[in-house]
């Protein structure tokens, strides 16, 4: 297998865990194990449990704009490309390996002296708010980039807060609420 295969396979096999049992339950022989490679070459490729995370955090984060972004863009123009957001997490709940926002539940098991890690997540986070921010200008602009960078953050707030507590209760109520939220302040 060639050397690019061979770290893509380490990341996507790393990624199915430390999604499904968590970064602190996952250890580098169970990566080693599914991935079905020898030690000295997950090595070869990273150097740390702590690089496997965030090359995790970054195979999961590209994987999620590529496809929320063609869900949205397949979405009628308008506000509806803003509730589109909250219809994608619907689907994404849907989906049977669903365990929550992957960012999150990394953040909640790393030490808060991790800087890396806790850099990473946060960039994602903030990519992720400019991400609304350029729906909102395209699709229903306030005005002002101070108006449309507070709806941005609002809407994210009630994003995170849906696909957490959907996690929580096990349940789709909380993305239906926050859909309804959503479309309360756009209106």
């Amino acid at each position: 297998m060639k050397h690019s295969l061979i770290k893509q396979h380490i990341i996507e096999t790393a990624s199915t865990l430390f999604y499904k049992n968590g970064y602190n339950l996952t250890g580098i022989n169970e990566i080693i194990k599914e991935s079905g490679i020898a030690k000295a070459t997950l090595y070869n490729h990273f150097s740390s449990k702590e690089d496997i995370c965030l090359a995790y955090l970054q195979f999961k984060n590209n994987g999620f704009k590529k496809d929320i972004k063609s869900f949205i863009d397949n979405s009628k123009k308008g506000k509806n490309q803003l509730y589109a957001l909250f219809n994608f997490l619907l689907e994404f709940y849907d989906h049977k390996d669903f365990n929550g926002c992957w960012c999150l539940n990394t953040f909640a098991e790393i030490p808060k002296d991790n800087q890396r890690i806790r850099k990473e997540i946060q960039k994602q986070k903030e990519d992720f708010i400019r991400f609304i921010q350029e729906l909102i200008i395209e699709n229903y602009n306030q005005g002002t980039i101070a108006k449309n960078e507070m709806l941005a953050k609002q809407i994210y707030l009630i994003y995170e807060s849906a696909i957490s507590e959907s996690k929580v209760h096990q349940n789709q109520w909380p993305i239906k609420a926050g859909l309804h939220l959503c479309k309360t302040i756009v209106n």
